[in-house]
């Protein structure tokens, strides 16, 4: 076991492969594979069963990008549509038996965290270029420099602990009533687990399409003023 606690299913010197890491690799290879699988005959006229559920993710995927960030919707559509899918399946994986969610461990949440602080900035520097982008960190005075810098920091590190805290303890709660109830309430402990993560996979890359939004609406307001 590693200090956190984790399976460790091999090691590579200092390199340990854990089981969390096994699942996301899984989940990532998954997606992809049905993604290029699903894509290959897409049809304008009657489409299938198949593209029809896909339109409907994008469509859905589309409308809430577009009510924050409505200008740059194909901008950070491929991003954060990867994202939702990814913390879907994810948190989903407690369901099945024998598996455990990769977001209940605080390395893959506080990955999935880095990911997002960066792609605040690639988002804003593609927007508005290094000087316009980074101007905002001076607006409205160079002291409120370590201050934006601060609230960078630590809006990230609030990310990953909460999606972390909320599945690790999802998981926690249903293994205990299982303990002490048997199997006499599977049904609604499995929906308010699928709810449950349906919803935290929601907030996360909402909060994500949020800190994007901000990043590049900050450059406007910055440059209106």
């Amino acid at each position: 076991m590693n200090p956190q606690g984790e399976g460790v299913i091999a090691q590579f010197g200092p390199l340990l492969v854990t089981e969390p890491v096994v699942t996301t690799w899984s989940i990532m290879l998954a997606l992809g594979l049905t993604s290029w699988l699903a894509t290959r005959r897409l049809r304008v006229k009657a489409p299938g069963m198949v593209q029809s559920v896909l339109e409907g993710i994008m469509g859905a995927v589309t409308d809430a990008i577009a009510v924050v960030l409505p200008e740059r919707v194909v901008l950070v559509r491929p991003f954060l549509g990867t994202m939702w899918m990814f913390l879907v399946v994810a948190n989903l994986c407690g369901v099945v038996p024998g598996l455990h969610s990769p977001t209940a461990n605080l390395s893959v949440t506080s990955g999935l965290a880095v990911l997002v602080f960066l792609s605040v900035h690639w988002f804003g520097l593609r927007s508005e270029g290094v000087r316009g982008y980074f101007r905002h960190y001076l607006a409205p005075s160079p002291v409120m420099l370590p201050f934006h810098v601060i609230s960078e920091i630590t809006r990230s590190v609030a990310l990953a602990v909460r999606l972390f805290g909320n599945i690790m303890s999802l998981e926690l709660a249903a293994l205990l009533v299982l303990l002490v109830a048997g199997f006499l309430a599977p049904i609604p402990l499995l929906m308010l687990h699928i709810v449950e993560a349906l919803i935290q996979a929601y907030i996360f890359g909402t909060l994500a399409l949020i800190y994007i939004a901000g990043a590049i609406q900050s450059q406007q307001l910055t440059r209106e003023a």
